[in-house]
């Protein structure tokens, strides 16, 4: 029996190591390969969504744009892997994909247990509630006894239960495992209300075929940071990804844009000297001019917010607790010296 045990007791430590071993060369293995693999949504607009050619654009698209930028100079060196809310975690964790940027939420049970490190907040958030406007109703306090409209696998479930229980209503879960079904049982009337993250309310609202028909109530009911993970175990990609989302954030409070970028190093400011790469070693494995290319390709975080969820899209989400700390928001990413 003790034979057996120190048997069962090396295969673990092997399998552990083995998975170590694989987090430890995601840097290696995006070279190797030659682009990022990275998890997004099956399409919602203004974070991860497909065109009729297959070109991905949105918030969390550019976050995977500006890894590969920083790591292998090229930001279209992406090969995007639609997940479903039950399956990104798992695509994580078995190496499928590098990254994950979807709209995942990071609370403590997941930073905890699912072996995974969040690396920033792409987008501070809070769970809403999208209703029919023939409902009549103007407010969350009014849905008692409501059928509601639930993606799978997120934290909307436990938010919605938390809710309705507090404030002693009861409410009618019609659970989906995609965000376009659920849109399509809120449109064909399976529920009376649809619960999200209410940025994702605005797009899914802008899938609906009459989109006026509908409106967001205003009460917000959780916090909901979100942002993009990796696996643990690989601290140098870790902070790869980490610093790629801070140098979008960083860019936008030095007035430095995709546009612009080129011009403002010829200033001989020793700030954009450093964040060009010309005075400061990064320590992160990768070409000294990572952030320039991230800010070249991609953009800045005002460029990024705006053109897929703010002014400049469809959606004109306006950027409230996602402007810049000096700007009255909670955007705020470590300096780069």
């Amino acid at each position: 029996m003790k034979k057996i045990s120190l048997m069962a007791a090396s295969a673990a430590m092997a399998l552990s190591f083995t998975g170590l071993a694989q987090a430890a060369g995601t840097l290696d293995s995006v070279k190797e390969r030659g682009y990022v693999q990275c998890g997004v949504t099956t399409g919602l607009p203004g974070y991860s969504n497909p065109d009729d050619k297959g070109n991905w654009t949105g918030m969390d698209v550019d976050v995977c744009r500006a890894v590969a930028a920083a790591t292998l100079g090229a930001a279209d060196k992406v090969k995007y892997i639609p997940l479903n809310a039950k399956e990104r975690f798992t695509a994580l964790q078995s190496g499928e994909i590098d990254m994950l940027s979807r709209v995942t939420t990071w609370t403590l049970t997941r930073d905890g247990s699912l072996g995974v490190n969040f690396t920033g907040v792409t987008y501070y958030d809070g769970q809403g509630f999208l209703i029919s406007k023939k409902l009549g109703v103007k407010s969350a306090l009014e849905l008692d006894g409501a059928s509601v409209c639930i993606q799978a696998g997120t934290t909307t479930e436990l938010n919605a239960a938390d809710y309705f229980r507090e404030n002693k209503m009861t409410f009618e879960p019609v659970v989906f495992d995609t965000s376009d079904q659920t849109v399509k049982g809120f449109e064909s009337g399976r529920c009376d209300v649809l619960t999200s993250d209410q940025s994702q309310l605005y797009a899914m609202r802008i899938k609906l075929s009459n989109p006026s028909n509908a409106v967001v109530l205003p009460e917000i009911i959780s916090k909901e940071p979100l942002g993009p993970l990796v696996r643990q175990g690989d601290d140098e990609w870790f902070n790869i990804v980490k610093w790629s989302l801070y140098a979008m954030i960083n860019a936008e409070e030095m007035g430095l844009t995709s546009k612009n970028i080129d011009k403002m190093m010829t200033k001989g400011n020793p700030n954009i000297d450093r964040f060009a790469g010309k005075g400061i070693t990064s320590g992160l494995g990768i070409s000294g001019d990572w952030a320039y290319q991230i800010v070249k390709q991609v953009g800045n975080y005002g460029e990024a917010f705006d053109r897929n969820l703010g002014n400049g899209s469809p959606l004109k989400i306006e950027r409230g607790l996602n402007a810049l700390w000096n700007k009255g928001g909670l955007q705020y990413a470590p300096p780069m010296r």
